[in-house]
């Protein structure tokens, strides 16, 4: 069996990540909260992953990630995930005279 990995959380961090926990926007980041808290009461990482939906290699890394940067670690870093197809600051006109041309068939409206 392999050794334990458990971090050992201040009462200021673990009400940090319980309120992230709670009214957190980002569901992601909820769930690396989650399983943080989860690890500081002594669970395996194989039991933490298949609670939040990850493997336990990526509960490990997590952890450590936290364990490094503190809870700023848990947030998803720039230029991560599906780039928008359009930017609001440059399509925003045309996207407005698309639709003022199609009110009726908006259809159309997001084919243009």
């Amino acid at each position: 069996m392999g050794r334990k990995n458990t971090p050992v959380l201040s009462e200021t961090q673990r009400a940090e990540l319980t309120k992230v926990l709670k009214t957190g926007k980002i569901h992601a980041f909820r769930c690396r909260c989650h399983l943080i808290l989860m690890k500081a009461e002594g669970r395996t990482s194989k039991d933490v992953g298949e609670i939040v939906g990850l493997c336990n290699v990526s509960v490990n890394s997590w952890l450590k990630r936290y364990n490094e940067e503190g809870i700023e670690g848990l947030l998803t870093k720039p230029g991560r995930g599906r780039k928008p197809s359009i930017r609001q600051e440059d399509d925003q006109g045309a996207i407005l005279l698309a639709v003022k041309a199609n009110r009726q068939r908006i259809s159309m409206a997001k084919a243009e």
